[in-house]
């Protein structure tokens, strides 16, 4: 079988092509699978870090303010289009699957005017505008959550398998991942980041976390700072007398967490964005979480989708305009000191968990759609 995903611009997207990547190849090892992503790209990066090979085409999003700018957007879009025909042409896929981000939609245009098989999969609680477009033109569309069914009008394509997970999130030992981490069985490990990109908001309140823990020696911090961090933050910490590694010391700041499952399996609390990646990754390993959902993206969708955490137990939710340094200190101490809501959170996270959404749309793929 060959398979093309498409998807991009943030790990959100990426990750879950790649765990139906995984879960393809698992089942169907002679599968042919190619990604196609944009120039310049994290899915460069990421792709080819998971051994599998990927082709590029040129596009960007639409402006939703600077409306002059859409003028190069569409022009992008109708040449992306023609390039998107040559690469699936050339390849001659089964099926292509689309996984969100603007990367998506000219390659699934291109396939569904190819007359080839197709589905894409939406892992918001508010389904973008690109999963919205698509879904009028493709064959399935696999949702993450049960409330995203109201924003489609094309009911009878929709299949509910929540978000797909790479398989070390599955298969990575609390305890084994905290002796590769060189944390101790007293430890309580704080994993914190803010997505590829970085979350300025959440930086600048984990560096007054750990300056106070500095003093206190409560925690063990994790903390992927992301690319736009990577400019200011280590400067900032070094001011403040934080001595910083990866492994080993109390304070490990990283660009990217590459080796998240493991981080995340050996966590005892999770500070973090409300992408649904992440909320997947948090579900499935029942992880007492702080979600701080962003407030800079399409239709406030971080919102809805920590809200749908937070409203059954399985989340503590700070929105970013109530989110201060002590405050955040204070719920982690909480945390700490406070292990039945730590089992009652965890608990109830595990109850939300569809852990096997990679293999069920492989299976639909594999089954229905090829």
């Amino acid at each position: 079988m060959r398979v093309v995903l498409a998807g991009g611009g943030t790990a959100g997207h990426i990750n879950p092509a790649l765990a139906i990547a995984q879960a393809i190849k698992a089942k169907q090892p002679d599968s042919e699978i190619l990604f196609v992503g944009n120039c310049n790209s994290l899915e460069e990066t990421l792709v080819k870090r998971a051994g599998f090979d990927i082709k590029f085409i040129k596009i960007q999003g639409f402006h939703r303010k600077k409306l002059y700018k859409n003028f190069t957007t569409l022009r992008l879009l109708m040449s992306s289009i023609k390039e998107a025909k040559r690469i699936l042409r050339e390849f001659a896929p089964d099926v292509v699957v689309g996984t969100g981000g603007y990367v998506s939609g000219p390659v699934l245009l291109a396939a569904c005017s190819l007359k080839l098989h197709t589905c894409i999969h939406e892992q918001n609680a508010y389904p973008g505008m690109t999963s919205q477009m698509l879904a009028r033109r493709v064959e399935k569309v696999f949702i993450s959550f049960e409330s995203s069914s109201k924003y489609f009008s094309h009911k009878d394509k929709l299949v509910l398998t929540g978000n797909p997970l790479r398989c070390e999130f599955k298969a990575l030992d609390r305890a084994q991942s905290r002796k590769e981490l060189g944390l101790r069985d007293e430890d309580f490990y704080v994993l914190s980041f803010g997505g590829s990109l970085g979350a300025q908001a959440i930086n600048r309140a984990m560096i007054s976390v750990m300056e106070t823990d500095k003093q206190s020696k409560e925690f063990v911090h994790c903390h992927g700072m992301g690319r736009l961090g990577s400019s200011w933050m280590p400067a900032q910490l070094e001011q403040k007398g934080i001595t910083t590694g990866e492994v080993g010391g109390r304070f490990r700041v990283l660009d990217y967490i590459h080796d998240m499952p493991r981080q995340m399996a050996a966590a005892d609390a999770v500070i973090a964005r409300a992408g649904a990646i992440t909320i997947g990754e948090l579900l499935a390993q029942g992880k007492p979480s702080i979600l701080i959902p962003s407030p800079n993206v399409t239709h406030n969708h971080q919102y809805y989708n920590a809200k749908a955490l937070a409203d059954r137990g399985a989340a503590i939710m700070i929105e970013e305009k109530d989110l201060s340094p002590e405050g955040l200190y204070e719920t982690l101490l909480a945390l700490k000191q406070d292990e039945s809501h730590r089992s009652a959170l965890s608990e109830a996270a595990l109850k939300m968990a569809l852990a096997t959404a990679a293999d069920d749309i492989a299976d639909h793929i594999v089954t229905k759609l090829c």
